[in-house]
């Protein structure tokens, strides 16, 4: 049960006004507190503490309150009945909303012919813990990884494969379509071509210029660059699904980016010009999106470049519209870097200006920079910068050095569940908008606020269970302050993910996890289970608080993605 909101109703029909209730860090005075007594106070025409007197009076005859206490000029503890607190963890865990509603979720956005890299971790690994929130909670989600696959990257990476190959046919306007060629690209290749195809157009400006005609012949259907597209295509999606499984992603609803929203590029140009939002500036076509309110600058949002070219801006706009007719969401919301900011803002202007979606309905979560021990954005020991195979397998690495420093011998499946709590834990444990340091050493330690001691915790409570045999009488017991404690943090799963929804702040998850496997190791080490001097009622009672505990903890887990082991 949700035991904040049960309590806050109940406490606010009492009262007959609405009473903002605190979860205090110290449980020692109470569950609850509020200081709703200095707030009505003057309203009231009554000292502080003397309405506190009279409220706390109130609360206390409500049945599920063992006793009420007035700290300091007004405040109000609330501590609960033990009975009333068994009782409720015996119900299960089911957080639902009231108002269920539509929501597509765009993150990934990957690259195609470019491996992953480390400014796809957090957007990958925050999506997708925001994708599970909300789908427990009821809500109904679509997942987007909008991929690039349409501008000047595709037309560098064919102009490469044309400098190597320039004999293949897909470069002769003349291409017939299903030609079979006899050419494969491994991907480790291809994951070269694009950085050394940028690179050397950096310095030949023929191959820039040659890449340019190759671009616009792409998006106007020339097939044979069409058709060496869908090859390198396939290969690109075949190694972003094997980095999502690596990360334990959820499978994306749809893997469809630029070329898609292309599609509807003309629908939304005619909204646009019906409404004479498009104008003419040295060139180009753009949307002035500044406002008079504005007091910082607010560029126009780029139609078409000075070259009459489809733009970023273009098909991020087309991409809200295609979203519309598919999904018909109430709400989009997009995952990215914090820098991208404006180009959001602007998007966003632009959609309500065209009437294509509410401004009010999109919403840009902008995660910080993830850098290494030096304070600077993290790379590799080459000094390139990271991508997430790069990070999983040097995490990977970290794990199995630790392993076997302890003397445990764990297969492979336990090191990589063990690496995957420590990567992703340790990037959802942080305000998604604040930089963090990421050490492979640190975040693999199996104590502290890491990945492998929120995985430890788990194990320990699926080891007593399994050697007890037994799920635990719900009969209710007295219970020591521990094993109070540890069902009253139980109880706070389901406010926790209504607000890490409502504020969209997944480290509340995380943290919540790291919280609860403190109050577990607290209640383990001084409660003990299977002891022979502990008595069958006891254990009976102990046995189902951990087991209420562990699938409380598991729920938190698996909202985080991360993978149970048998045995750490």
């Amino acid at each position: 049960m949700n035991l904040y909101k049960h309590v806050s109703n109940a406490i606010n029909e009492k009262l007959g006004t609405t009473v903002n209730l605190e979860v205090p860090r110290n449980r020692d005075f109470g569950d609850f507190s509020t200081n709703c007594a200095m707030v009505m106070a003057k309203s009231a025409g009554k000292n502080p503490r003397e309405l506190a007197t009279e409220i706390s009076a109130q609360i206390a005859e409500l049945p599920f309150v063992a006793e009420t206490s007035i700290a300091g000029p007004g405040f109000i503890n609330i501590k609960l009945r033990d009975e009333f607190i068994w009782e409720s963890a015996c119900l299960p865990q089911s957080p639902h909303t009231d108002n269920p509603i539509t929501i597509d979720l765009d993150y990934g956005a990957y690259n195609v012919a470019k491996s992953l890299h480390i400014g796809h971790l957090r957007t990958s690994i925050v999506g997708d813990t925001f994708n599970r929130i909300a789908r427990l909670l009821g809500h109904k989600t679509y997942s987007w990884n909008h991929i690039g696959d349409w501008g000047k990257p595709m037309a560098l990476v064919i102009a490469w494969i044309e400098r190597l190959h320039p004999d293949l046919p897909y470069f002769h306007d003349n291409f017939t379509p299903n030609t079979v060629v006899d050419f494969d690209i491994e991907p480790a290749e291809l994951n070269k071509y694009y950085p050394l195809a940028s690179a050397f157009a950096k310095e030949n400006p023929e191959f820039q210029a040659h890449a340019q005609d190759i671009k616009a012949k792409f998006q106007n259907g020339h097939a044979g660059y069409f058709a060496l597209y869908e090859k390198f295509l396939a290969i690109s999606l075949d190694m972003m699904n094997e980095t999502v499984k690596r990360l334990n992603i959820l499978p994306f609803d749809y893997d469809l980016g630029e070329r898609n929203a292309a599609k509807y590029l003309d629908q939304v140009e005619e909204i646009l010009r019906s409404k004479n939002l498009i104008q003419e500036s040295d060139g180009a076509q753009v949307i002035v999106v500044k406002r008079e309110s504005d007091n910082k600058p607010m560029p126009p949002y780029m139609w078409t470049d000075s070259r009459g070219a489809d733009t970023y801006d273009s098909t991020d706009l087309a991409a809200v519209y295609c979203r519309k007719l598919t999904d018909n969401p109430d709400k989009i919301i997009y995952f990215t870097d914090l820098r991208q900011a404006l180009h959001f803002e602007q998007l966003f202007r632009a959609s309500q200006m065209s009437g294509i979606f509410d401004y009010e309905n999109l919403e840009h979560i902008g995660y910080g920079t993830i850098n290494g021990t030096d304070g600077r954005p993290f790379k590799t020991r080459d000094g390139n910068a990271a991508g997430l195979d790069d990070i999983i397998d040097a995490v990977n690495q970290a794990v199995h050095a630790r392993v076997a420093e302890s003397g445990k011998n764990l297969d492979a499946d336990t090191i990589s569940a063990i690496a995957l709590s420590a990567v992703k834990f340790n990037d959802l444990m942080h305000d998604v908008r604040s930089d963090y340091i990421f050490d492979p050493n640190a975040v693999t330690s199996f104590e502290g606020r890491t990945g492998p001691y929120i995985l430890y915790t788990a194990v320990r409570l699926n080891s007593v269970l399994k050697r007890a045999n037994e799920a635990g009488d719900a009969t209710y017991m007295p219970m020591t302050i521990d094993e109070r404690n540890l069902l009253i943090g139980i109880m706070d799963f389901e406010r926790i993910v209504h607000t890490a929804f409502d504020n969209r702040a997944t480290d509340l998850v995380a943290n919540y996890a790291y919280d609860l496997c403190q109050l577990i190791n607290t209640f383990y080490h001084n409660c003990p289970i299977l002891r022979d001097d502990i008595d069958a009622k006891t254990r009976a009672g102990r046995l189902h608080i951990a087991k209420v505990a562990r699938d409380t903890l598991a729920m938190t887990i698996d909202l985080m993605g991360l993978k149970i082991p048998s045995e750490m």
